[in-house]
């Protein structure tokens, strides 16, 4: 069943119906009543006959009408009951506001269990438990009590009531902007984010998604659904929990476990998610995408009425990826023929005092712009708003007029202007006119730049949006016949770990460049693997107890001459047995030094929301101590591979240092792509580990590579989480 009948429902009952004012009870009815819901509400309370003139019923199921969706205001232990009750009503939807669910522990997980069993059995679609309810500010349906909410165009899920009532507040105290749908949504004990994410991508009347998430419970299903919402409309989020302190408060507050933060970023940008890390942000740029074009060159244009906000305003945008561009000579020109001598017309455009009796030349100013086919977008900083309060009332009515012209601009130039006015916290009608036609105003130049510079992002997103991966994978389609002999061959054993060799001839099943390495189990064997193999070679320990071979002594390097090949594997698995006299050792690893490059890193993992991802990063023992990494979630694109790479902080080495001839990044980007085709291949690994890889001028060699395995009984069971 869909949300249709839940989140646009045509009759309530209030489950906990109360005559106490500060009851949820009463306050759910006061407000539906207040706000004139058109459909039936239904109070519920075995103790009371009528509340607020509406009749009392025992029980949902002696209803005489139809229910829709059900408000549960009771404590937890009555819920599973209650839905039993709303099953035998044929209630389609129940909001579920106690807490003392799967956020507080195993009883709670217990008695959440319960509640979802009863509902599946009803097919009754829950949005909770432990939220603060919804509102369908459309249709006047407010579950929340929160009176006055603004009406418009941008719909909002949140895990936390307080962080949804400082949005709403913000939107009704600082904008013009509204709301379609507010939905709290708890613990996501049956509803998911993705759920709600395609019901607002096809909702005609809600042009932009507002989010706060803690975390969430299907986080592939969510990027596959955000890959597809964000072609057609924007979706902002914040993510908490990315701290360690966070990530312990976001778990109790909604029983979902908040992710690596590196992994969720990336995963939510790749989408094309807008992700905002400051909360003062977070409205201001919904408000943004939902009101203006998505800027489609990155080029930024800067009007100001002083040189100093010009200049913070074109570092901060430049910061965030923005092109502040070169304006053409016919648009300078134009620009210097109604400015003072004084005026700086390249951009960033002071006006030099220009404005200071006739504040219409912003308008005029923002039209010669606008036409400069090499900007994409205007933000005007300064004083705007504040002329006929700073210098004369006479020029109040000169910034309404202009107001109008640059507003009506949004529409005719199909490009943004953002507004930062000093005066903004004056509220001087102009800037209400402004935001009128939809032109974002803000005191702060910081949100400023933010909210422009989010619709460049989201336009380069959108410029690129067929490179990018749509986070479905092809389970097993490029797997190996010889790859399954490899896995049986290790479940048989007892293993859930390759040897390096086993692992080393799986990627090379899939092309990789792996060294040329022989298991012996005799120093003699291991003398005569070297000499055939030519030059110097390493030794290494070979055994599935043994997974990090250097912290047991299990490895020795450039090694030469028979004599001394035959003495370091003699005290190699000396070694081994010493560091555990349990292990099974299979042998000694004879490889092949590889020549010198540069030393890389790249690993996969599950992760517990999004599911397989893949790390890149600067490898050898200093991965761990510089942790200088990136990821992606699976599958990848080349494109993909070739953004991790730059997003190291370590990208330059690739190039070449004092002199020294570049590395090979093509082959290294391939070697990324084999490692997605890997994982997509075989839903058995459970994690990768290449470590080090070598990259040369041309080419690259594997050095290590550890791959492990999913239990036996889990094998198998990735094709159906994702």
């Amino acid at each position: 069943m869909g949300l249709e009948h839940v989140l646009n429902a045509r009759s309530v009952a209030v489950i906990g119906a109360s005559k106490v004012p500060t009851k949820r009870g009463y306050q759910t009815i006061r407000t539906l009543l207040d706000e004139h819901y058109e459909g039936s509400i239904y109070p519920v309370n075995p103790k009371e006959k009528s509340i607020l003139g509406l009749t009392c019923y025992p029980s949902v199921s002696q209803i005489p009408g139809e229910v829709d969706v059900a408000l549960v205001a009771t404590p937890a232990r009555t819920v599973p009951s209650i839905l039993e009750d709303c099953g035998k009503k044929g209630v389609k939807g129940a909001v579920i506001l106690a807490t003392g669910f799967g956020e507080t522990g195993a009883r709670g997980k217990a008695l959440e269990n319960d509640v979802l069993d009863v509902a599946g059995q009803h097919h009754i679609r829950l949005i909770g438990p432990n939220t603060s309810g919804m509102i369908n500010l459309k249709d006047n349906l407010n579950l929340v009590g929160l009176k006055d909410s603004p009406k418009g165009d941008i719909a909002l899920l949140t895990q936390s009531g307080n962080m949804a009532l400082t949005l709403i507040t913000e939107a009704k105290l600082k904008s013009r902007k509204g709301f379609t749908y507010y939905v709290g949504v708890g613990n996501e004990a049956d509803i998911r984010f993705h759920e709600y994410l395609e019901f607002f991508s096809q909702d005609p009347d809600t042009k932009a998604i507002l989010m706060y998430v803690e975390g969430m419970r299907e986080g592939r299903k969510f990027l596959q659904q955000a890959y597809r919402t964000t072609e057609k409309k924007p979706i902002v989020l914040l993510k908490s929990g990315r701290s360690a302190t966070g990530k312990k408060s976001a778990g109790s507050h909604t029983g979902a476990l908040a992710g690596m933060s590196r992994v969720a970023k990336g995963a939510f940008e790749r989408a094309g998610i807008v992700v905002i890390e400051n909360s003062d942000e977070l409205f201001p740029a919904a408000e943004a995408l939902s009101s203006l074009p998505p800027i489609k060159n990155n080029s930024i244009a800067i009007l100001a009425d002083g040189g100093g906000h010009a200049t913070i305003a074109a570092d901060t945008l430049t910061d965030l990826g923005v092109h502040i561009p070169e304006l053409q000579e016919k648009t300078k020109a134009k620009l210097r023929a109604i400015l003072p001598d004084g005026a700086a017309v390249r951009n960033p455009i002071d006006v030099a005092g220009g404005t200071d009796d006739n504040p219409r030349i912003f308008a005029e100013c923002a039209n010669l712009v606008l036409n400069d086919v090499n900007v994409g977008g205007l933000l005007i900083v300064g004083l705007f708003g504040g002329y006929g309060i700073r210098f004369a009332e006479s020029l109040a009515l000169m910034e309404e007029d202009a107001a109008h012209q640059m507003g009506k601009m949004i529409t005719s130039k199909k490009k943004a202007i953002v507004v930062h006015s000093l005066y903004n916290s004056e509220k001087p009608h102009s800037l209400d006119l402004l935001r009128y036609y939809g032109v974002p105003v803000y005191g702060s130049l910081d949100v400023a730049c933010k909210s422009i510079g989010v619709l460049a992002q989201y336009g380069r997103y959108l410029k690129s949006y067929h490179a990018v991966s749509s986070f479905v994978f092809d389970w097993g389609a490029k797997a190996k016949p010889e790859a399954s002999k490899i896995f049986d061959r290790v479940y048989a054993d007892g293993r859930t770990a390759l040897l390096e060799a086993e692992a080393k001839k799986l990627l090379g099943l899939h092309g990789a460049k792996v060294t040329r390495d022989r298991i012996v189990t005799t120093a003699e064997a291991a003398a005569q693997a070297a000499a055939e193999m030519g030059g110097k070679v390493a030794l290494k320990i070979a055994s599935p107890d043994i997974l990090h071979k250097s912290d047991a002594n299990g490895v020795m390097l450039n090694l030469s001459g028979k004599e001394r090949v035959r003495k370091a594997f003699r005290q190699i698995v000396k070694n081994a047995k010493a560091y555990k006299p349990d292990a099974t050792i299979e042998g000694v690893l004879v490889s092949p030094m590889v020549e010198k490059g540069a030393e890389v890193i790249i690993g996969t993992k599950i992760d517990d929301q999004f599911g397989p991802v893949i790390m890149y990063g600067l490898g050898g023992v200093l991965v761990e101590i510089l942790k200088d990494v990136s990821f992606r979630v699976l599958p990848i694109t080349r494109r993909s591979a070739q953004m991790m790479i730059k997003d190291t902080k370590s990208y330059p080495i690739l190039d070449g240092v004092r002199g020294d001839k570049p590395y090979d990044k093509k082959a290294l980007v391939n070697l990324l792509l084999t490692c997605s085709d890997i994982i997509e291949a075989y839903p058995q690994i459970q994690e990768m580990d290449l470590n080090p890889v070598i990259v040369h001028h041309q080419g690259l060699s594997i050095v290590d590579a550890r791959i492990l395995l999913k239990p036996f009984d889990d094998a198998g069971k990735a094709d159906a989480d994702a």
